[in-house]
């Protein structure tokens, strides 16, 4: 149970395995004092009582690298967290008034005149949760140039390493770790959602194993354009400053008695590796993060690529009662359904349905895929609009747009304004109309372009749209969850451009990528699981050869093993498949569904990376593990290399439920156990149970 110790100036949070602890001094200064292995009050205070380093005279500050959040102004040269501006002054001088314990959470309050500053910290399990509240309580109008939800101070350390997850369209999460230079290394989005580019989190060590040394991780929570600024001081520590926002032009302006609250930017110490991190931030993010965690996802199928745009009903349902023979529990319907949307030049925006694909609407359809027995979605992008679309005809103004200046153009749409509260109305009938139109279990909410043309002519603070977009998209997800409470959200942005804790905590799972190639998705995946968890990553079984991206064969065994990581689904054309790809999809079915608890709820252990032979992951859960395999190549007639699996009992043994063989804790997996690995993009699953 988290803990916090209270000695009036000097704050201890402590989890399981890890403790922050912070000072306030005598002169008003919130001090870093330690992040990391667990310590009590008294090694806190301690810590402050030693003395402060003067090295440097006036051209160092002492506060660099020990403050807990740098504001603007003073005797500070290190990224300022918060930056304010007024008609009078820019910069912050605060003074601290009071602290408060609310549970598990500890809130320290600051003021400087009007502004009122309260510094958030909540531990659950070893996560920190860090945001910032700001509050208008003056007269006069300010304005937030930059407020971040927290800066991490980590100890002075050599040739720490960073770890980040980078990549683009249909090439998401890719993992890479380097040595971090001197200076500032800056990741986020300026494109105002997450980006497929980086995601928000960012881990740094020394020496770290998969299972071994400390490692230290950040993950900001929000939806829009970010930015995260990882600087190695002159003195060999390391900050960490991040938030909502890519520049510094303005986030927000506060008339009196306003307020913003910063989104969280969740912190991590582990001393188990890149794995124990790993499933630290999972546990965390199924316990406190992802909507009803506990309960499996189910298997779905996507119409996308087997139909694309052309669509009816008919169609529909004859993809239905194939689906629903290889045990398929959730029906979906992809773009198509709605307006004059033959293609993507139009109908985004009008969400009824189309009267010639579906004269009595979707009902029919959503009965008759719930009496073959399984679930029924929809595909919707309601943040978009076409020009040609009724909407846009009779609301042009409801866009983001530059007066005078062309209207870009991505995909045939442009951006509906959502921070107008009309706008945001107007989603809220047609979306709550819609959901009570038919009985739809499930919503895959899409966001396929960028800000580009972010003006609000009528607005006195138009770039506000950038934070208010996100907190009004936020709201109407909130407003529909509450209204419907059955009905499943899907986070998609073009594949991963909208993964982070925000869109999580609103959304029951997310579209990892467009690239649906198995072996692509073994790299996308194994980035993927460092920081979120297999409950909530979506991955397809689609055709092969691969007609989205890369013309690859692959086998069916493949495909299903590779998807089987995640939440299953299939995506492709069944029409199409044989009897005998349609029976062997029904036996893959049938084993992602055995092992389902497993993959969504375990840990997850990285037994070898994607690194172009053999790659394995393992997940555990009470007395059972699951191993899935992947061979991406196999040359010279080398033999499959062994696997080790984690986790497991080490006095106990296990029995193997594919070949009835039997181990003991320290399982040794190889070749010889009948799994079939040979030649190429090959895989397999293997299950043991403990005996």
């Amino acid at each position: 149970m988290p803990e916090i110790a209270d000695a009036g100036r000097t704050w201890v949070l402590s989890g399981p395995t890890s403790s922050y602890a912070l000072h306030l001094t005598e002169a008003h200064e919130l001090v870093h004092l330690h992040w990391g292995p667990r310590i009590a009050l008294a090694d806190a205070e301690a810590l402050a009582a030693l003395p402060w380093s003067e090295r440097g005279a006036s051209f160092e500050s002492p506060l660099d690298g020990r403050e807990e959040y740098p504001v603007e102004g003073g005797p500070r040269f290190v990224r300022p967290a918060l930056s304010v501006r007024t008609d009078e002054r820019r910069g912050t001088e605060w003074t601290f008034e009071a602290h408060e314990r609310d549970g598990d959470e500890l809130r320290l309050r600051f003021r400087d005149a009007g502004l009122a500053v309260t510094l958030h910290y909540r531990m659950r399990g070893d996560v920190v949760e860090r945001w910032t509240t700001l509050r208008n309580e003056g007269e006069q109008p300010l304005e937030l140039l930059r407020a971040d939800s927290a800066t991490w101070t980590l100890p002075e350390r050599d040739d720490w390493r960073l770890s980040q997850l980078h990549g683009r369209w249909a090439a998401e999460s890719r993992l890479a770790r380097t040595p971090l230079g001197h200076g500032e290394t800056v990741i986020g989005s300026r494109r105002g959602h997450t980006g497929h580019q980086h995601l928000p989190w960012v881990a740094l060590d020394t020496d770290a194993t998969e299972e071994r040394g400390e490692v230290y991780g950040c993950a900001l929570g929000w939806s829009g354009s970010w930015r995260i600024a990882v600087a190695r001081l002159p003195d060999a520590r390391v900050q960490i400053t991040g938030g909502a926002g890519y520049d510094d032009s303005g986030l927000l302006r506060l008339t009196a008695g306003e307020s913003f609250a910063t989104p969280v930017f969740a912190g991590l110490w582990s001393d188990a590796g890149f794995g124990g991190a790993s499933r630290a931030w999972h546990a965390y993010q199924r316990a406190h993060v992802v909507p009803d965690a506990e309960q499996d996802r189910p298997v779905l199928f996507n119409s996308w690529e087997a139909t694309y745009f052309d669509i009816s009903e008919e169609q529909q349902a004859t993809l239905a009662r194939r689906a629903a023979a290889i045990g398929v529990e959730l029906f979906v319907v992809d773009d198509g359904w709605f307006g004059a949307r033959t293609g993507d030049h139009a109908g985004l925006g009008d969400w009824q349905p189309n009267p010639d694909r579906f004269p009595n609407g979707l009902k029919p359809l959503a009965d008759y895929v719930r009496a073959l027995g399984m679930q029924f979605g929809i595909w919707v992008e309601p943040e978009m609009v076409n020009p040609d679309s009724d909407l846009y005809r009779a609301h042009p103004d409801w866009v983001q747009f530059q007066p005078g200046r062309k209207r870009t153009e991505f995909r045939n749409q442009l951006m509906l304004n959502l921070a107008r509260e009309d706008v945001q109305e107007y989603l809220w009938e047609r979306l709550d109309g819609l959901l009570s139109s038919a009985p739809i279990d499930y919503v895959k909410w899409d966001f396929n372009r960028c800000f580009t043309d972010a003006g609000w002519p009528d607005d006195p603070y138009p770039q506000r749209l950038w934070v208010d977009h996100v907190r009004a998209l936020y709201g109407l997800l909130d407003r529909l969850r509450a209204a419907h409470p059955g009905v499943a959200f899907e986070s998609c942005s073009g594949g991963g451009g909208r993964v982070d804790l925000g869109i999580m905590s609103r959304t029951d799972q997310v579209w990892t990528s467009d690239n649906t190639d198995p072996l692509d998705r073994l790299d996308i995946q194994h980035g993927f699981s460092q920081i979120h968890p297999a409950r909530v990553m979506a991955a397809w079984v689609t055709d092969s050869p691969n007609t989205q991206l890369n013309g690859r064969v692959s086998s069916l065994r493949f495909r299903f093993v590779s998807a089987m990581a995640g939440v299953l689904g299939v995506g492709g054309d069944l029409a199409e498949w044989s009897e005998e790809e349609l029976a062997e999809a029904r036996r893959w079915v049938d084993c992602y569904k055995d092992i389902r608890t497993l993959v969504q709820q375990g840990d997850l252990y990285r037994l070898r990376p994607p690194a172009g032979g053999l790659s394995a992951v393992q997940y555990v859960l009470g007395d059972e593990t699951v191993v899935l395999a992947w061979l991406q190549a196999q040359r010279f007639g080398e033999p499959v290399p062994a696997l080790r699996l984690r986790g497991l009992d080490p006095t106990a043994s296990y029995e193997c439920r594919e070949t009835g063989e039997i181990h003991r804790g320290a399982v040794l997996l190889h070749h010889g156990m009948r799994t079939g690995l040979r030649g190429d993009l090959d895989a397999t699953v293997i299950r043991l149970r403990r005996i």
